[in-house]
């Protein structure tokens, strides 16, 4: 496959039509994945915030509280705040705030970026980003998936991960299929939104590169089945049970 970043894109400002300056600066085949940068989604879409427009509760108060002692600096209250506004659940408080969005993606600080953002204190993840991709996607006529960068546990970095996704599905599951000593899979399920996403990454790079948006071209799912299950259900999950009880060990 091939993998380039689509250059030239402007400053994006609520309101633009992403599909469209896409287009204007690429010729897409039916081959093509878009890979959209969330911060672009999310500027389109008008989701900038100032610190002004949260109220600090009893809980922003004492995470700052507690964060700030930890960091031998004053946290403001009301980034907390808006965490917790932008978080179906908080799994830890402290440390670091360990939140899980509104759509299912779990993440430090609910996503919220402030970089980057010329007119704003904060810029918040997309509200919907599967919608997000699904609009992109009808504009555009190929798959779209839209990534973010995200921090993994046990290990230094980050790497990009997908928040969104229209035109293909999550996953492919190799459950039923043989390796080369004829042993049946049992348990794999590749997540090829997240490795397509991270492959983006590389050629869109960080900081004030100013390239949101990467093509993958010629990558084939293949004769796969398909699985749109990428953020695992909580009855399922081994891992938030332990940090529940870790982040209320001390109450």
């Amino acid at each position: 496959m091939n993998v380039f970043a689509v250059e030239g894109l402007p400053e994006i400002e609520p309101g633009d039509d992403i599909a469209s300056l896409i287009a204007e600066r690429v010729d897409l085949t039916p081959t093509d994945i878009v890979c959209v940068a969330s911060t672009i989604v999310s500027k389109a879409e008008g989701r900038q915030a100032d610190l002004s427009e949260f109220e600090p509760g009893e809980q922003a108060e004492r995470i700052a509280e507690q964060v700030g002692d930890l960091a031998d600096e004053e946290k403001d209250p009301r980034f907390a705040q808006a965490v917790i506004e932008e978080s179906e659940e908080l799994l830890m408080e402290f440390p670091i705030m360990l939140a899980v969005t509104t759509f299912g993606h779990i993440t430090i600080n609910a996503g919220i970026d402030r970089s980057n953002v010329p007119d704003a204190d904060l810029l918040l993840l997309p509200e919907d980003p599967t919608a997000s991709a699904q609009r992109l996607h009808e504009a555009l006529g190929v798959p779209v998936i839209v990534t973010d960068t995200s921090g993994r546990p046990f290990r230094h970095g980050q790497r990009g991960v997908a928040i969104g996704w229209a035109g293909m599905p999550a996953a492919r599951d190799w459950r039923g299929t043989y390796d080369r000593d004829g042993k049946e899979l049992e348990a794999t399920v590749q997540a090829v939104v997240d490795e397509l996403a991270a492959a983006a990454n590389l050629v869109t790079g960080e900081g004030a590169g100013g390239k949101p948006v990467a093509v993958v071209r010629d990558w084939e799912f293949g004769e796969f089945d398909g699985s749109d299950d990428l953020f695992r259900d909580e009855d399922e999950d081994l891992i938030r049970p332990a940090l529940k009880e870790y982040s209320h060990a001390g109450d």
